[in-house]
């Protein structure tokens, strides 16, 4: 049997970045490169709370808050949130810390962050897991349109209110009404017994109201700034991967693999040896929070083929 990394071994730290920092946990092993761990959209790296301590203990996890979640800083005023910069987050990480190379897990938008990122620079690239997305859903051309004009003015009419400096104290709740409220908000991938494990990374106490409670990202995240990329635009950049070792989880209740990933997901999957698909049965969108054993039976003797114990990893947990 696998051991497991031990739940209170991880560190939090601090990234710096030219617009303040990058929010993240470190679990296990610090002396060697870690896997490095994406949340999804307006998530934070509470995500995977659960399933991280159940991965092999002899390789760490660098989960992050991307920026303007959890509690990584804001972008400047003036700066949107956009999908495709955050994929330059991952060549600053890596920059930071000196790794030449990366192992990549990501669920959701991280997950498409880890593709993108993979079909860019598959040679920094040692291996890829992609829980329950690869691309991003398609969009009808007119709704897409629609959600990028209201984006636009919701974003320009909070960057105003930033810029007034005249800021009231957001609406605050309870925390069963914050956990029922994230619950409705993920369309009921998350209950809101599992809600704690993002609402402790992205609430502050309310200096109005006793026992309240406000949401403190940046308001502007629900404006992001992204189009789909298509079948066939996927299936193009999907050629550049390779034979990486790549896993996809896929949670058979999310409607977040399905046509529009088959053609990319063939050709990852095309004389590749070390490509891995799974469907975690009765598993929502995020799975790997809500049944995260089922995720890490897959995931861990695929981490433990292709990122193996080294010398370094005598580690025992104990740093």
């Amino acid at each position: 049997m696998l051991s497991q990394l031990p739940v209170t071994d991880c560190k939090e730290l601090k990234i710096p970045a030219p617009w303040g920092y990058i929010s993240g946990r470190w679990y296990g092993n610090r002396l060697e490169r870690p896997i490095l761990a994406l949340h999804g959209f307006r998530d934070n790296l509470g995500t995977f709370d659960r399933l991280v301590p159940l991965l092999p203990d002899h390789v760490g996890v660098l989960c992050i808050d991307l920026p303007g979640h959890g509690r990584s800083s804001p972008l400047p005023l003036g700066v949107r949130y956009d999908v495709y910069n955050d994929v330059f987050l991952i060549p600053r990480i890596m920059k930071h810390f000196g790794w030449e190379k990366v192992s990549l897990m990501g669920h959701s938008l991280g997950a498409f962050y880890s593709f993108i990122y993979a079909t860019l620079a598959p040679d920094t690239v040692d291996m890829v897991i992609c829980i329950d997305c690869v691309l991003l859903p398609k969009f009808d051309v007119d709704i897409a349109l629609e959600s990028f004009r209201r984006n636009l003015d919701q974003h320009m009419i909070q960057e105003e209110i930033l810029a007034s400096g005249n800021l009231r104290e957001p609406p605050s709740y309870t925390v069963p009404k914050m956990e029922m409220a994230l619950a409705n908000g993920s369309l009921g991938s998350v209950t809101p017994e599992l809600a704690q494990h993002l609402l402790h990374r992205q609430v502050k106490e309310s200096g109005l109201n006793p026992k309240s409670f406000y949401f403190s990202t940046d308001r502007r995240i629900r404006f992001y700034n992204y189009w789909d990329i298509s079948a066939e635009l996927g299936a193009d950049m999907a050629r550049g991967v390779g034979k990486k070792p790549f896993l996809i989880i896929k949670a058979s209740m999310s409607p977040f693999l399905g046509p529009h990933t088959d053609k990319a997901i063939s050709i990852l999957a095309q004389d590749n040896p070390h490509f891995e698909f799974y469907e975690v049965d009765s598993g929502t969108h995020h799975v790997h929070l809500q049944i995260p054993e089922e995720c890490a039976k897959y995931m861990s003797p695929f981490i433990q083929y292709h990122r193996p114990p080294s010398r370094a990893a005598s580690y025992q947990g104990k740093l």
